[in-house]
């Protein structure tokens, strides 16, 4: 794996940037720009316009779309929220963290999965969650690991004052696992998997129990996807067009795999364990039921919480309610007046009714 959109470290330089960050220009165009970066469920983008399913979509509705991977997944968004992009692939809690608190207003398009084990909190050593108090924690400061850290130790009746959190960088988490001082960490596939087959290690919790917390997106400009419907549609048929390929059980599916497996550092059986550990969206109807769920609304108020702890919802903000977060259904979480991220199963449910 190349890189990780997990990858938050410069999440606050970031965000002390997005005052000087200007929309993308919004008005009816026909050439449009799509960032992404290397993730199990975001491969699927890169594999797509290699294969030409991309050109196939934007001929349809004659448009022109340009999808191009960064290895640094937080300056996909920072370009993105500056305007250089019309679309992103991104997790919730970091739409709502960069863009929307950037004043960008986003909307999310497809929602692609969610995590389902990828994400896990390792120990070295025998023992259970309980045992991880008092003990300093690895992880990447501000990323959906620390936000997985929050939860894992609510479960147990503790909060973060019980350890304490040492910043590493992701490249860096196999590595340190195996040094005498590390004996506590928090990370994702593929580290999750090389640590978790260390002797000494034993994975206490892992994103299969909060279902649905950790998701992933393909967000766009919300002017720009109002003034430009067709760009949401041809977003739509790559991806379940793409999606419904790679989860095959054809050779072609195999091939698929193989395929994106090497695209992101590893082989088709590396990338099918972390497929595995995921729960991947490739039906259209489950992606709508999933996004209209009253259970969403109630993780959004989670991670939306996590973000105002830690001063990640913008300078000064004086609650949580600080940005608006629209649901399908006009259901509003926060500042009904500032709507900076918005979930919509507009193209989704069109691509359910064969519509696209």
């Amino acid at each position: 794996m190349k890189t990780s959109r997990r990858s938050t470290m410069a999440l606050l330089a970031a965000l002390g940037t997005l005052g000087f960050l200007t929309p993308a220009f919004a008005a009816p165009k026909t050439d449009f720009k799509v960032a992404w970066s290397i993730y199990v469920g975001w491969m699927p983008w890169g594999y797509a316009s290699d294969t030409g399913i991309v050109k196939k979509w934007a001929d349809k509705y004659g448009l022109t779309i340009e999808v191009t991977q960064f290895n640094d997944y937080v300056e996909s968004i920072n370009q993105y929220t500056a305007g250089s992009y019309d679309a992103v692939t991104l997790t919730n809690m970091d739409g709502l963290s960069i863009p929307a608190a950037g004043g960008v207003d986003t909307t999310a398009v497809i929602v692609g999965d969610f995590s389902a084990g990828n994400d896990a909190v390792l120990l070295k050593g025998p023992g259970t969650l309980a045992d991880i108090k008092g003990r300093d924690v690895n992880l990447v400061e501000f990323s959906v690991s620390h936000y997985l850290l929050a939860r894992a130790l609510d479960s147990v009746g503790m909060t973060e004052q019980d350890v304490k959190v040492i910043n590493t960088a992701d490249p860096d988490m196999v590595g340190a696992f195996q040094t005498p001082d590390v004996t506590a960490m928090v990370t994702w596939n593929p580290m999750v998997a090389e640590i978790a087959a260390l002797p000494d290690a034993t994975k206490v919790f892992d994103s299969a129990q909060i279902p649905g917390e950790i998701i992933d997106l393909m967000v766009a400009n919300t002017e720009v996807l109002a003034d430009n419907p067709d760009f949401g549609k041809a977003l739509a048929g790559i991806w379940y067009e793409t999606a419904t390929l790679m989860t095959a059980d054809t050779p072609e599916g195999a091939a698929a795999r193989a395929a994106m497996g090497a695209a992101s550092g590893t082989d088709q059986a590396g990338f099918e364990s972390q497929m595995a550990a995921t729960k991947l969206f490739d039906k259209p109807g489950d992606a709508v039921a999933f996004t209209t769920s009253p259970d969403l609304p109630k993780t959004m108020d989670l991670v939306r919480g996590f973000l105002f702890d830690k001063g990640l919802l913008g300078s000064g903000a004086p609650s949580a309610d600080v940005i608006g977060i629209e649901m399908p259904g006009g259901v509003v979480l926060g500042d009904a007046a500032n709507i900076k991220l918005r979930f919509s199963d507009t193209y989704m449910k069109l691509a359910a009714d064969g519509a696209l």
